[in-house]
């Protein structure tokens, strides 16, 4: 595989419900550098863990879903950031941050805070995740379109990897970069293949991630 700008990992749950362990090993089997987990672990494993999920509660060097809209759920939230410095924050569609406007604002309320930017979120609530990667700590790509959180191709979205990549190096990004897609139909994500959708567009990114000599 040839040396990449950005190391390029996956999130566990691409491999659905295999234990960490062999999601893992698979992990490194396929060629990923790291993998992302969901839950608190403190183990070694085939591969080092890129970012650790902290929820519901933030932690800091973790990242934290943004909490769904309810009344008085913002409030809540900038208390408990602030009181979490070096936390991530991770926007998605249905939450109290889901447009670049919110982020920005909750930004603005909690001084120093950071984001885990997934790219299907942002595309799917129908703006551009570029936008946000200034504040991004962690990125975590999969492609997506408005109102449809995983596109069928990594080439059939409003993801444009491209400018993603292109911006990431403006800005000297120094974090991550995972691939995640994930078959959630309790929560209205359902998806056939997820590993087969993270390979594909690990295909399409490595060419944009190739370093020059």
């Amino acid at each position: 595989m040839p040396a990449v700008r950005f190391p390029l990992g996956v999130v566990d749950v691409v491999f659905g419900p295999r234990p960490l362990a062999e999601a893992a090993v698979e992990a490194k089997r396929l060629g990923f550098a790291h993998i992302d987990v969901s839950v608190e672990v403190d183990d070694e494993y085939a591969v080092p863990i890129g970012d650790r999920m902290s929820f519901p509660s933030p932690r800091p060097d973790r990242s934290c879903p943004a909490p769904p809209e309810s009344e008085g759920a913002w409030e809540r939230a900038v208390a408990a950031y602030r009181r979490s410095p070096g936390m991530r924050l991770e926007p998605w569609g249905g939450s109290i941050v889901n447009s670049v406007a919110k982020v920005r604002a909750m930004i603005d309320e909690v001084p120093g805070l950071r984001l885990l930017v997934d790219t299907g979120h942002v595309a799917s609530w129908g703006e551009d995740p570029v936008e946000l990667l200034p504040w991004a700590d962690h990125v975590q790509l999969r492609q997506a379109s408005s109102g449809v959180v995983q596109a069928p191709a990594p080439d059939q979205g409003d993801v444009d990897f491209t400018a993603v990549i292109g911006a990431l190096d403006a800005l000297d990004y120094p974090g991550l970069l995972s691939i995640e897609y994930f078959d959630l139909p309790e929560y209205g994500w359902p998806l056939a293949d997820p590993l087969g959708h993270a390979l594909a567009l690990r295909e399409m990114l490595l060419p944009l991630l190739e370093r020059e000599d």
